[in-house]
């Protein structure tokens, strides 16, 4: 038990490193984009291209896993996101960087789906909620974390690019120097959209919603604190302030909604984020007031996707608990990629502060569709799951989730009752 402790430590590391990495690059490509002249709408278009890799890569990654073995595959992507973040610190072409910023998405999602596929089968069965839990708190303290180094003065030096590249090496360290059993790579389960809106449609549209808010957030919110007239030091502590309360709020937001009608808590927690982002521009002058509000907002905006995925599991067959999961993925990750490009065509319009008129519509738009099926639509949540806070990352992570997991478990051993 010891042993398996120290590993997952040492893939728990690695995350902490690769998420310091590219925490800190996804702050810094809009910052330096900024300082670059490049509008709103281009570097919109730039996460956009990062997601729209990510997801790309969700469908062709397992191959390369399967081919190269999770160690030379991690090795293989890391080397690769290395090399594609050097490449960014030496062009400001911007189609050059709309390019690389793809490629990172792909590479990324590959080294997601490694350390989480390793995760998942060398935690023993009674460990796997705290494991899921310890990975998902690493996350969101490594991506606060990663913000503060834009204190280092970024401007339009490699430094920060060169410190990206490292932490990313760095992290296959104790990747590399493990000596856990490599897993086997399991096919992804056939995604079926349409039947994830015909089980639980406020679940498909909740994902959807969110991934145009948080997509647009984390690509355009640096633009608009730049606009206020923060430095590179201030951005950091902005967005690590939204990241926070995002890390805070998430658990006694979904503990509310086990109690409740999940649809009920959807339309509170998305109708309070879209108030507090309507208040963020206009009380944007009074840094305390601006930052309680942004911790707010941050707390609801993060605990809209893993309160839709507990709607949706309340509702699934146990036999479909992994493909519909892996299917609201998709259509937040479809979100993901198109929030940050319309965002920013809408901020190059009307200006910066537009970035809350855009979650205002999209939080907004999730409290009203949803209000309209809580109206119109009488469903009973039956063998409730309990809510587990989380981040969108790859279909490997849900099959981590303590309710997938379960539910899989316990087909699995029907299964072998029933050869038997």
């Amino acid at each position: 038990m010891l042993r398996t402790a120290r590993q997952l430590a040492s893939l728990l590391t690695g995350v902490a490193l690769l998420l310091l990495g590219n925490g800190l690059l996804n702050t810094l490509i809009p910052v330096l984009g900024g300082t670059l002249g490049f509008s709103s709408g281009l570097l919109g278009a730039m996460t956009s291209a990062y997601f729209a890799g990510f997801l790309a890569g969700t469908f062709i990654i397992s191959a390369l896993v399967r081919r190269m073995g999770h160690i030379r595959a991690f090795a293989f992507c890391a080397a690769g996101f290395a090399c594609l973040v050097l490449l960014l610190s030496l062009t400001t072409q911007p189609l050059i960087w709309l390019l690389l910023r793809f490629a990172i998405g792909v590479v990324v999602v590959g080294l997601y789906t490694v350390i989480e596929s390793w995760l998942n089968s060398q935690a023993e069965p009674q460990q796997r909620s705290s494991v899921f839990a310890t990975y998902m708190v690493v996350n969101l303290g490594s991506l606060a974390l990663a913000q503060q180094f834009l204190q280092f003065r970024p401007s339009q030096s490699a430094v920060l690019f060169v410190l990206v590249a490292l932490l990313v090496c760095a992290s296959t360290l104790p990747v590399l120097a493990t000596r856990m059993r490599q897993p086997e790579v399991q096919p992804m389960p056939r995604l079926r959209t349409r039947r994830l809106f015909q089980l639980a449609p406020s679940a498909g549209i909740g994902a959807l919603l969110s991934g145009l808010t948080m997509g647009a957030m984390w690509g355009l919110a640096p633009v608009y604190a730049a606009s206020t007239g923060l430095g590179a030091a201030g951005i950091g502590t902005w967005m690590s302030v939204f990241i926070l309360g995002g890390a805070a709020l998430q658990w006694p937001m979904g503990r509310l909604s086990d109690r409740h009608d999940r649809r009920i808590m959807l339309i509170v927690v998305s109708a309070l984020g879209a108030i507090a982002a309507a208040l963020l521009p206009m009380l944007a002058g009074f840094p305390i007031t601006a930052n309680v509000l942004l911790f707010v907002f941050g707390g609801m905006a993060f605990a809209v996707y893993p309160i839709v995925v507990a709607h949706l599991l309340d509702h699934v067959p146990a036999e479909e608990l992994l493909p519909a999961s892996t299917s609201v993925l998709l259509v937040n990750g479809v979100g993901s990629a198109a929030g940050p490009l319309l965002a920013g065509l809408l901020m190059g319009s009307l200006g910066t502060a537009w970035l809350f008129g855009w979650v205002v519509l999209c939080m907004g738009g999730t409290a009203g569709y949803v209000a309209f099926r809580l109206l119109t639509f009488e469903r009973e949540q039956t063998d409730a799951s309990a809510f587990v806070p989380m981040l969108r990352t790859t279909p490997t992570a849900m099959e981590m989730h303590p309710v997938v997991d379960a539910e899989t478990e316990a087909e699995a051993t029907t299964m072998h009752q029933d050869e038997r």
